[in-house]
């Protein structure tokens, strides 16, 4: 008997993380699944798969997507037991999602009408069970539709619709299925999904609690969680040798560990200090020799951050990469561990003199303070660029700025404070002064260095940590509270987060699509 060639039976089915080539078929499947309700829109997905990739589940069978499912993490106490869709999904866009929180929260599942005698709705319940058990989560949360309860709503209120169902008297599909897995009825929520007409808008809240959750020490909720920065204004003047600017720098960085600070912040292209003793006067000949002291400035400010226990925004750089000259933010971490921001928009004045070549990523660097965002000088004057830092959960911005007289630096800090107010974001700048008159277009300088905060009550009266005296060698030492900028975005006065009309208008990164 000729052997069988049993492959060509097969017809693979794989549950696993949606990917960015599943949104088409996904979006499809959702009008399938809910015709009468508003589906995801592209955005919805990107930020899904941007914030919590690790939540998000396809059943794929055969090559074709059959079912899906969303999910987030957050602290379910810090929400209202009558909480609505919107607010628990930061209306679809999980950008509340709180990877040190204890609970996940599934705000979708659907399954193609096709396949529903597959068990593709239970295969997606136990990868999220799987994942609250990988994540150590207390236990599994959502808010169920019912949809059959407008065909009894004339005889039974939602409440005895849910008993009836719960008794096996009423079959419902979806709050059927959720008691046959496990999960336990908290309360009946009204008004939960404004264009579910099948359910009348009504929402049974259920859970299902993950017996093998451990707590752990380190899992506990925060009445404070403070950072210290020290944001350096920075004297240009001249010196004999890299080894001069090393002691400043040493000088400057010992100041800040002296007080603690978890952040030291060096100015803008301050490494122009060291044309004062190279004998090159045409401008853009200057920076490409400056340009040669990169792997110097790298291993110092490397060894400072290890040395002094603090991390060190050093300012900016001109560094030549394949014939180009960048101007670029290094982050030296405490740890020895280095990352980069190159300047994305350059001024008139960068082009005109130095040739400056702009880079095109925004970045957001993880630290032991949490997440930051690096913008150099012009960058912050660009609302887009902070917008993205925060989606990407940026809780810190820091400026490094080099302007030569008030009205440029009024722009950079008057920005800087626009950014921390419409992003609920803390913001740093630090700028140079004194004066290099033997260094082409570089001159003079203008700056008052400062620590910025959003407008509300939680935070100083004019929304300021602290501020240099303008146009003197000195420092600001100041504390930053993540844990008040967490509550703040829940339950500020004005929340300009939450409150974004992203029915109307998103900023899209280009580079994150291609």
């Amino acid at each position: 008997m000729t052997k069988i060639d049993v492959s060509k039976f097969e017809k693979k089915i794989e549950i696993r993380n949606i990917m960015r080539k599943d949104f088409d078929e996904i979006m499809a499947l959702q009008k399938l699944c809910f015709p009468n309700m508003e589906p995801w829109e592209i955005q919805h997905l990107e930020s899904h798969i941007r914030v919590f990739p690790e939540g998000q589940f396809v059943v794929e069978y055969d090559g074709k997507i059959i079912g899906s499912c969303s999910s987030l993490v957050i602290n379910f106490d810090e929400y209202d037991d009558q909480h609505t869709w919107d607010e628990i999904t930061d209306k679809g866009y999980i950008t509340n999602h709180n990877p040190d929180g204890y609970n996940l929260y599934g705000i979708e599942v659907m399954v193609h009408p096709d396949y529903r005698r597959m068990k593709i709705g239970k295969r997606l319940y136990e990868a999220r069970k799987e994942l609250a058990r990988s994540l150590n989560l207390k236990s599994m949360i959502i808010g169920g539709r019912i949809p059959n309860y407008y065909k009894h709503a004339t005889k039974y209120t939602p409440r005895e619709y849910v008993e009836q169902v719960m008794l096996h008297n009423i079959y419902d599909p979806v709050l059927t299925f959720q008691v046959m897995n496990g999960f336990t009825l908290k309360r009946i929520n009204p008004n939960y999904l404004e264009d579910d007409k099948a359910s009348m808008r009504y929402a049974t809240l259920m859970e299902w609690n993950n017996i093998d959750f451990q707590p752990k020490s380190k899992r506990h909720f925060r009445t404070s969680f403070p950072v210290r920065i020290t944001s350096i204004q920075y004297m240009m003047k001249r010196i004999d040798s890299f080894e001069e600017f090393a002691t400043q720098c040493e000088y400057y960085t010992d100041v800040a560990a002296g007080y603690g600070s978890d952040f030291a912040v060096f100015p803008e292209i301050f490494t122009t200090q060291l044309l004062s003793f190279l004998p090159e006067k045409s401008p853009s000949q200057a920076i490409r020799r400056l340009t040669e002291y990169t792997e110097d400035y790298i291993k110092l400010f490397t060894s400072l951050a290890v040395k002094y226990n603090v991390n060190i925004i050093g300012g900016s750089h001109f560094v030549e990469e394949e014939n180009k000259i960048y101007n670029i933010a290094y982050l030296f971490r405490r740890d020895g561990t280095i990352e980069k921001q190159y300047k994305i928009h350059i001024t008139p004045n960068e082009r005109k003199w130095w040739g400056i070549s702009p880079g095109d990523e925004i970045k957001v660097f993880d630290t032991d303070c949490g997440k930051i965002a690096i913008q150099i000088c012009y960058d912050v004057e660009f609302p887009e660029l902070g917008r993205i830092a925060v989606d990407k959960g940026a809780n810190i911005i820091f400026t490094p700025f080099c302007t030569d007289e008030r009205q440029g630096y009024l722009r950079v800090r008057y920005c800087a404070q626009a950014r921390a107010i419409e992003n609920e974001v803390y913001t740093v700048i630090s700028g140079t002064v004194g004066n290099l008159p033997q260094v082409e277009n570089m001159d003079i300088q203008y700056a008052q260095s400062g620590i910025f905060t959003p407008s509300d009550f939680e935070f100083p009266r004019d929304a300021i940590v602290g501020e240099c005296h303008p146009n003197i060698d000195t420092v600001v030492v100041g504390d930053v509270d993540l844990e008040i900028l967490r509550r703040h975005r829940r339950s500020g006065s004005v929340n300009q987060l939450r409150d974004r009309r992203k029915d109307l208008y998103e900023i899209n990164y280009k580079l994150e699509k291609k």
